[in-house]
């Protein structure tokens, strides 16, 4: 297994809001989580440091390599839980960052065997044979009105709607985060990015670059298109190459 991850402030904010941490926590196991913080000057900063240390050190301290697949799938969404907890106490405490927030993936692998917790727009993918698959189903006005079979996605855009997004983490006193579980095979990867890739690099890209390409190369060249087309976010990838 093989775990690179970069983040970019872009090329124009002022601020890194994206957060990420990758490693491995057993002999067979790693886990990877990007979250990009939203809310205030600082908060949205604030917001996806508290997340993804919480999910980290929850996941860390409490993963077993026995684990059966329902007790990942309960550590993974209490973890997300408690990230939510803490942020939305830690916004209420601080007038200044009220409604700070964060979207988060969160991918624990063993071995071929892929668990994910998401929150928001950001994504996971994953990286075969057969092409690209997203795995995560984005929290956004946009998607859910796709859903519904309402949506004018261009009138959308035009209004500044597009990636407004329906759910994130510690903006409301709980959060439901969806779960996904899938097996892979051997050689395959699996990607998980913020919006300020997605926004630039459709799918197609993403793979072109990233399948059986080292990860670190990979992440690095995701990172110079998405600035090359204008580079408007922070922008985090993580893959893990199996």
């Amino acid at each position: 297994m093989i775990i690179a991850a970069k983040t970019d402030i872009g090329k124009q904010r002022s601020e890194n809001q994206d957060r990420y941490r990758v490693s491995e926590i057993s002999e067979n196991s790693a886990v990877a989580i990007v979250c990009d913080g939203m809310g205030g000057t600082n908060g949205g900063g604030i917001a996806s440091e508290v997340a993804i240390n919480a999910i980290y050190d929850r996941l860390f301290i409490s993963y077993r390599e026995d684990m059966e697949p329902k007790s990942i799938k309960n550590l993974l969404i209490s973890s997300v839980s408690a990230a939510n907890t803490i942020v939305y106490s830690k916004s209420r405490e601080e007038p200044e960052n009220a409604g700070m927030g964060t979207t988060c993936v969160a991918a624990l692998i063993r071995g071929t065997d892929i668990h994910i917790a998401s929150v928001g727009d950001s994504r996971a993918y994953l990286l075969s044979a057969s092409g690209i698959r997203q795995i995560t189903n984005d929290h956004t006005v946009v998607q859910l009105l796709k859903q519904r079979g309402i949506v004018d996605e261009e009138e959308l855009r035009l209004r500044g709607m597009k990636n407004v997004i329906t759910r994130a983490v510690g903006v409301e006193e709980r959060v439901e985060a969806d779960y996904f579980e899938l097996t892979a095979e051997k050689g395959d990867s699996v990607l998980i990015c913020t919006d300020g890739l997605t926004n630039y690099c459709p799918d197609e890209l993403i793979y072109a670059k990233a399948y059986k390409t080292a990860p670190e190369s990979a992440a690095a060249e995701l990172i110079g298109y998405a600035n090359g087309k204008g580079g408007k976010d922070n922008i985090t990838v993580a893959i893990i190459s199996l």
